[in-house]
């Protein structure tokens, strides 16, 4: 399964979705998260302030944040390897770095005799 790391810079909660002023694009982004989580994808966030050393101990994020700073973040890994940096991903991007369909489930169809059926509801 394809594993989409996101290294967050240095956030006040773990998804900097917290406070009295917040970021439109992390509400955006956590939301997405969410909804990656649900649709099977397999992904993990690292705050730089509350998780410096999982920015220590992965070699690709570490070289980044010495090559461009903390004022690049966030990145973002897809196996391992560099897919964005500087922004969060979109939904779409999201799904196509995990390798989920962007569409929602199918829901499943009211049994045949319920009161709901056909073109009556109770």
């Amino acid at each position: 399964m394809t594993k989409v790391q996101v290294f967050d810079p240095a956030l006040c909660c773990s998804t900097g979705v917290c406070g009295t002023e917040v970021d439109q694009a992390l509400v955006d982004f956590s939301a997405d998260a969410d909804w990656l989580k649900r649709a099977g994808g397999q992904i993990e966030r690292f705050n730089l302030a509350q998780q410096p050393m999982a920015f220590v101990e992965n070699a690709v994020a570490k070289a980044f944040l010495e090559r461009s700073g903390a004022e690049a973040l966030p990145l973002i890994l897809v196996d391992g390897e560099i897919a964005l940096a500087g922004r969060y991903p979109t939904r779409k991007e999201l799904a196509k770095f995990a390798g989920v369909s962007e569409q929602p489930a199918e829901v499943a169809p009211t049994a045949t005799g319920s009161c709901c059926s056909g073109k009556k509801c109770c």
